[in-house]
């Protein structure tokens, strides 16, 4: 089957593993009665940590989502939430063994930086402790040995597009994208690549990242710039001008993507087209440069064949600092001139925090149930407009979406950049 620019790719699956909801349903049903996820750290002790405050998953059972259950064990936090989000999504698409072939199925996946935790090597590097010293030698002279040989699969950002494949029989295309908050968007457009050149029907599309344990939440606390609030509920604020920093959290989403011919043929139903895709970096290592941003949203615009005022919403990065609101914010105003201040907008890390890769799929998953629903959810805790970022936050209650258009952006801290565009059908 040849394909062409004419193929039209489309979203006929969601999958999502949140701090606000498991399931589509009750994530949606969440965003829409304003309920945050983000909360003081239970898993982990917070004593020493400057940022006591998450958004964690909480009641996540990976067994009541995966069938290979047997590779649970050499899965890692994020992992499970990414190989979990993708089972739903397969289910929620209709897909069976046999109604899609294995190989025109493929898989891109985001994921980020998988750390290991302390506990897995705390008994390695006691063995190498002896009289209040430590004998790196014995590492490779005994304590090797005594770590499990599959101890690595935890780690590796692959692994959630290889657990992904196993599952579901999907023989086609395997990648990961591995550029932080980017990565979901990049992955779906690296999806749609696939499916408009005719070489597979579907793909499974997402990311998953947990910030969730001692070595990210301590790393973290000394590189980002996080809220130190005591009140959970109104620690992210993004673009108002009393904002003081990012709340760390986890998460996934996973969606099937498909040929619209295809989904059509199946009896899917179809939740949304992919009508343009974006991608851009600042190519220097100012924090204040807005130029991959900017290209990211230009490009995903003209591919769309759209004009701004036809955007029913942009699903923000909101990442809740200072410096990166009012980038994103410069970008729309230097891109959509007069118009900026017209699209609605919307910042969903206000729910469930930053969480890299991600938090990017869980907020694409939200733009694409908006167009389902006609709705535009409100951003949390936006009280006192940022005179520096002067846009039209939709804040107080969920705003009917005016026109069946979204677009969802995300920015790394590098300056990698990233913007979908989708139509409701």
């Amino acid at each position: 089957m040849a394909g062409s620019n004419q193929t039209r790719v489309v979203i006929s699956g969601i999958g999502v593993v949140s701090p606000i909801g498991i399931g589509i349903d009750s994530f949606w049903r969440n965003i829409c009665s304003g309920v945050s996820g983000i909360d003081r750290l239970q898993s982990i002790p917070i004593e020493n940590l400057p940022s006591k405050l998450a958004a964690e998953v909480k009641d996540f059972n990976p067994d009541e989502h995966l069938y290979n259950k047997k590779f649970i064990k050499v899965m890692s936090r994020d992992i499970q939430l990414g190989v979990s989000a993708a089972s739903d999504a397969v289910k929620n698409a209709g897909i069976k063994r046999g109604n899609v072939d294995p190989e025109r199925f493929g898989v891109s996946f985001g994921a980020g930086h998988i750390p290991t935790t302390p506990d897995e090597l705390v008994e390695a590097v006691n063995r190498c402790a002896a009289d209040d010293s430590f004998e790196v030698t014995r590492w490779g002279e005994d304590v090797l040995g005594q770590i499990t040989p599959l101890w690595m699969l935890r780690q590796l950002p692959n692994m959630p597009a290889c657990h992904i494949s196993i599952e579901h029989n999907a023989q086609g295309p395997n990648n990961t994208i591995t550029s932080q908050d980017s990565s979901a968007l990049l992955a779906l457009a690296e999806a749609m690549r696939w499916i408009k050149r005719g070489a597979v029907d579907c793909m499974v599309v997402g990311a998953c990242t947990s910030n969730i344990n001692p070595v990210d939440l301590s790393r973290k606390n000394l590189i980002d710039l996080l809220s130190r609030d005591e009140d959970p509920k109104r620690a992210c604020r993004p673009f108002d001008r009393d904002r003081n920093g990012t709340i760390l959290g986890e998460g996934a989403a996973a969606f099937v993507v498909e040929n619209y011919d295809h989904a059509v043929r199946r009896g899917a139903e179809i939740y949304a087209e992919v009508i343009g895709l974006g991608a851009g970096c600042d190519g220097s290592s100012d924090e204040q440069n807005d130029t991959g941003l900017m290209r990211a949203v230009e490009s995903a615009v003209r591919q769309a064949g759209i004009r701004p005022s036809e955007l029913g919403h942009i699903n923000a990065h909101g990442k809740s600092t200072k410096i990166d609101d009012q980038v994103e914010a410069r970008a729309y105003h230097r891109l959509f001139g007069d118009d900026a201040v017209k699209i609605p907008i919307t910042a969903l890390k206000s729910y469930f925090g930053h969480f890299d890769a991600g938090s990017g799929a869980v907020e694409l998953a939200a733009s694409i149930l908006s167009l389902r629903h006609g709705a535009t959810p409100a951003t949390l805790n936006y009280e006192t407009p940022d005179p520096l970022c002067n846009l039209d936050i939709v804040h107080g209650e969920v705003r009917p979406l005016i026109t069946p258009t979204t677009m969802s952006v995300s920015r790394t801290s590098f300056g990698q950049s990233a913007a979908a565009i989708l139509r409701a059908i």
